[in-house]
């Protein structure tokens, strides 16, 4: 086995949708795990260049070349050493963290050279297609290569991102499907309900705020705050409707409800307008969430390893739902990928190490620090956790659950919605306008940002 490290400069902190998972017990808690990219896009196709007509190319075998970030760095090392006989070639890199293009920008060169492409890689993000099967860089996963009663054992969704016309070309990693985090103890001793609706959620806010001035119910201040809020609540501001097309729609009810609700709880702060990750709240706001609405992966980054939470005292509840909606819906804030190389000329390996990264007992569900996205690798992961005794309640169902219920009407675009946000939202919300007079501006700035990168967009 050969191991290198490639490094990538010119790079800013990572922003905090690059962190991953319900951090795994023992040794991972500690680990701080920087990963999973945000929710953005389907690729536009090269016509011939994939799908039912992809031609392999000349299958020599040989080193079996694998990229992966520092976090997977483990998986392909477990796997080498499960698999003596394979000899590989791990190469670690950026994982494409903070959207660095770093991927695109070196296929984009092998492309010209014919040569250097891996056979497999990693990437943090969840948009990879939407460059990569018109580059002609990923292989069509379900046209031979993986059966389709293996591609069955993803939870529902899980491979919209990688899914062009029908012709799956990536495997998700792993879930950063969004629950409601709660503090169980202080919800008991003050006699509150979890609230099952988003009217009850906001209920409790108010009174929250007059009854225990100080404590949380939310955060709104980071870049991810519309896919953890607008998505699950099936705003359709990222509706991704073909290869290079998006409808943008910001002022149905599902969205102005919402805006409304955030306006609400902002006003009398309940809902923070700090980063979760920042320093100003973790050292004043930490210590009062009673609820925090979030991604899977905020119950071991940060309530186990930022905000040191005591045992026993965060519980796990299914995201709230407008009362009387029938359908439930989650957002989501990450989750990487695995993309198999089309010029691979050893895709008999190739397919068996994709393969085995992403639904391995082994890897995914024992050593793995974010939700898996194979739904029986999720069962072993989901166990180990509950062993801990970190948490208050039995974590499986709602987290289970959730894996199924990301609302797809949320698409995965070239463009940066967290990007958008930051540079729409935010600075408007800092300066005290409400997030529902905005949304005008939200519309045409993702308007804008999406024909940069050559989308055909519909506002409504």
């Amino acid at each position: 086995m050969n191991t290198k490290f490639r490094a990538v400069g010119g790079r800013g902190p990572a922003r905090p949708r690059g962190r991953t998972g319900l951090l795994a017990i023992g040794a991972l808690l500690a680990l701080g795990v920087a990963a999973c990219g945000s929710s953005s896009g389907k690729g536009g196709t090269t016509p011939g260049a994939q799908g039912g007509s992809f031609k392999p190319a000349e299958q020599t075998g040989g080193t079996l070349t694998v990229w992966v970030d520092s976090t997977r760095l483990a998986a392909a090392q477990l796997y080498q050493k499960n698999h003596s006989d394979v000899k590989m070639d791990i190469v670690t890199y950026d994982g494409d963290a903070n959207g660095s293009n770093y991927l695109q920008t070196k296929v984009s060169l092998f492309n010209r050279t014919g040569s250097g492409w891996p056979d497999v890689v990693f990437s943090s993000q969840n948009n990879e297609t939407s460059w990569a099967v018109q580059a002609g860089f990923t292989a069509p996963l379900n046209k031979g290569l993986i059966p389709q009663a293996t591609l069955d054992g993803w939870a529902t969704n899980a491979n919209a991102p990688c899914t062009v016309d029908g012709t799956v070309y990536c495997l998700r990693n792993d879930l950063s499907q969004t629950v409601l985090w709660y503090n169980a103890k202080l919800m008991k001793q003050w006699g509150y309900q979890v609230p099952a609706t988003w009217e009850d959620y906001q209920a409790l806010g108010e009174k929250v705020a007059t009854e225990h001035p100080g404590y949380l119910v939310g955060a709104a201040g980071d870049t991810f705050t519309p896919e953890v809020y607008l998505w699950a609540s099936k705003c359709g501001a990222n509706q991704i409707t073909g290869p290079k097309a998006v409808t943008v729609e910001t002022a149905s009810a599902n969205c102005t409800k919402m805006a409304t609700l955030l306006d609400t709880l902002i006003k009398n702060k309940t809902m923070s307008t700090s980063s979760v990750f920042s320093s100003d709240f973790d050292k004043n706001e930490a210590d009062k969430i009673l609820m925090l609405p979030g991604p899977a992966w905020y119950g071991g980054a940060l309530f186990q390893g930022t905000f040191k939470t005591p045992a026993g005292e965060t519980g796990v509840a299914p995201m709230p739902q407008w009362a009387g909606d029938s359908s439930p819906a989650v957002g989501n804030v990450g989750g990487g990928t695995w993309l198999l190389s089309a010029h691979s000329k050893n895709l008999k390996a190739a397919t068996d190490f994709l393969t085995w990264v992403t639904t391995s007992d082994d890897y995914q569900g024992k050593l793995a620090p974010g939700y898996p996205a194979y739904s029986a690798a999720a069962k072993t992961w989901l166990a180990a956790q509950v062993a801990s005794g970190y948490y208050a309640n039995d974590i499986t169902a709602p987290l289970t659950a959730a894996a199924n219920q990301v609302w797809p009407g949320w698409g995965y675009g070239q463009f940066s919605q967290e990007a958008i946000w930051a540079a729409t939202i935010t600075p408007g919300v800092n300066a005290g306008k409400s997030i529902s007079s905005l949304l005008p501006a939200w519309r045409d700035a993702i308007a804008n940002y999406a024909k940069a990168d050559g989308y055909q967009v519909t506002t409504k």
